[in-house]
Order: structure tokens, then C-alpha cells, then sequence
């Protein structure tokens, strides 16, 4: 008990330091450490307490940054780089499941995100050729545990392989991560499904099912990607509603489980031009049990332009341990 009147002291003399730090240097500087203080010096310290309780929510966005493509003029990558880095920096995501990214556009956000690092492969021979469906991710925030690449193929193992009617490679990247606020452990699997083949959409939504099952071992999922289909498709229905022999629940679409909404467009895709209605085929889905806080679709432009074809979507979620 003594050790607990100790604790509590403390906390209140710090409220009082953070009182003086107002008064000098203004209430916005001191303001978040007073509302973490605060509590301290009206309730008994407890025991046992619930770690996830009142830790920060986990702010996940999917992002596909379009490849680095010359044709694309005025909206080729060197002058959406630094856009794209800004985004991720000011809404204050905590991992970012990316699609399309060349290995040099990674390095080009490398240098502008410090306090990042990433995982993935290369889709074409599992190293560095091809587009990644890299995972990027805040090192105080995060810590990986594990992580690994699948192609969507009947051969999933295979480097390289494709299946089903799907026109070029597809992959899933996945991390185990522990939440460096909480402890708490999560999977994260970023993917990107074709954009012709609709078997293949469909085989890659079951393929993730289970191998969900295996990878997350209980741990709560999330998963980001570039769908390349909407709603009303059977591929999604897959996702969040069928019963898949061997797969993972369910899981439930950020968008419609979001304690407050959707803020921002119903839809992700711009072609650099402008939002066009109806084509929201960019996710951030989650295993039964992860509540969704918040859930954007982000707008962001500069001066008219977009920083890709198609609109970041960020979800923020409460923490919760298996």
C-alpha cells in the first residue's frame, strides 16, 4: 500500500509540473500529458489492470501507391513521392500494407520515413523483382515477430507461380507483430488481388481464409489490400460471409463495422482524375473481436492532384490481446 501512496504521488507532483509547463509555454504543450495525468491523482493505483485499457488505437492503412511507371507523366512517381510519404506521416498510421510498391519506391520511402522498416518479397521471384505487397510499419510502435510472403496460386510456396485465370503474379505479405504499447501480438496480411481474373479473386480470398487459420494460431487479423473488386462481388462475399472448410471466421469490412462511420468518399479509385462513385475496391478487414474505431477513406490532394490512382483507406482499432 505504501508503494501504491508512493505511485500516486508522484503522478500528482508531475500534474503539477505539467500545471507550470502550461502556464509558461502555453496549455497545448502540456495538454496531452495532463489528460494522461489526470486520472492518477483521483483513483487508487490497481492491480491486474487491463493493458489494452485506454492504449492508443492501432492505425492501420492500405495504400496502393501505383507502380513507378514514366508514362505516367505529370503523375509518375517522382513527383508523388513525397506526397505519399507526408500522408502516411500525418495521419499517423502505425503499419501500411502497400501494393504496387517497386523495390526503388520503397527505398524512396525508406529515406523518408525514419522510424519505419518493412517486410516483403519481390512478386516475380520472391526477392527483389517485381511489385512488393510490402507491409511498412513504426519500429516504437511495432516489434516483428515473424513474417513471410505467399503467392495466390494453387502452389502458394512457389515463387513466382500463378494459377486459376490471374494475368501476372499475385502475393500476400503477413507479420506477426507485439504491440510495443500493449504487448498484445497481431497478424497482419497485406495482399493484391488481379485485375482480370475473377476466379482468381475468388481462389485468393479462400486461399487467405485458410491460410489465415494456420498463420494467426488465434491471434487477431488484420487485413489490408487492393482488391480489385467491390462490394457486391463474390470475392468479397467470401471474405466476409461465406463458411470456408479449414479457413478463418469470417471477417468483417472495417468500412461497415466502424463504431463511428466512414469518414470521407465512398470510394477509393481516381485514375489520377478524380473520385469515381462506386468503385470502392481498397480494404482493411479484421477477425471477429477487433472493434474498428474509426474508418476513412482519405481524400488528400495537392492542388488538384492526388498522390495515386487510388485513395488511401485507414482504419483505427482498438487494441485487444488474444
Amino acid at each position: 500500500m505504501k508503494t501504491v501512496t508512493l505511485i500516486v504521488g508522484v503522478i500528482c507532483a508531475l500534474r503539477v509540473m505539467a500545471r507550470t509547463i502550461a502556464q509558461r509555454f502555453g496549455a497545448q504543450v502540456s495538454l496531452s500529458l495532463a489528460l494522461l495525468l489526470v486520472a492518477g491523482c483521483h483513483a487508487p493505483m490497481r492491480t491486474g489492470t487491463d493493458l489494452t485499457t485506454g492504449a492508443e488505437p492501432l492505425r492501420v492503412m492500405t495504400f496502393n501507391i501505383r507502380y513507378d511507371n514514366p508514362g505516367d507523366g505529370v503523375n509518375a512517381w517522382p513527383n508523388r513521392k513525397d506526397w505519399v510519404a507526408s500522408l502516411i506521416r500525418f495521419h499517423g498510421a502505425d503499419a501500411v500494407g502497400v501494393q504496387e510498391a517497386l523495390l526503388r519506391q520503397l527505398a524512396d520511402l525508406d529515406a523518408r520515413l525514419p522510424g519505419w522498416s518493412r517486410v516483403g518479397v519481390g512478386r516475380a521471384d520472391g526477392r527483389e523483382a517485381g511489385e512488393f505487397s510490402a507491409i511498412l510499419y513504426r519500429t516504437d510502435r511495432l516489434e516483428l515477430l515473424e513474417s513471410g510472403t505467399f503467392w495466390l496460386s494453387p502452389t502458394p510456396e512457389v515463387a513466382g507461380s500463378k494459377g486459376w485465370d490471374t494475368a501476372i503474379e499475385r502475393i500476400a505479405t503477413w507479420a506477426r507483430f507485439r504491440d510495443r504499447r500493449t504487448g498484445c501480438r497481431v497478424l497482419h496480411l497485406n495482399t493484391h488481388f488481379d485485375h482480370i481474373g475473377e476466379t482468381a479473386r475468388q481462389e485468393s480470398a479462400r486461399l487467405i481464409r485458410r491460410r489465415l487459420a494456420t498463420l494467426a494460431g488465434g491471434l487477431p487479423v488484420i487485413v489490408t489490400g487492393d482488391f480489385n473488386t467491390t462490394p457486391s462481388s463474390v470475392a468479397y462475399r467470401i471474405f466476409t460471409r461465406d463458411t470456408i472448410p479449414g479457413g478463418i471466421a469470417p471477417l468483417a469490412d472495417a468500412y461497415v463495422a466502424s463504431r463511428t462511420g466512414n469518414y470521407g468518399p465512398t470510394s477509393s479509385w481516381t485514375e489520377f482524375k478524380a473520385i469515381e462513385p462506386g468503385r470502392r475496391i481498397d480494404y482493411v478487414m479484421v477477425s471477429p473481436g477487433v472493434e474498428v474505431l474509426a474508418h476513412g477513406i482519405l481524400p488528400d490532394s495537392w492542388d488538384g492532384r492526388f498522390p495515386s490512382d487510388h485513395l488511401p483507406v485507414l482504419a483505427a482499432l482498438a487494441p485487444v490481446c488474444s
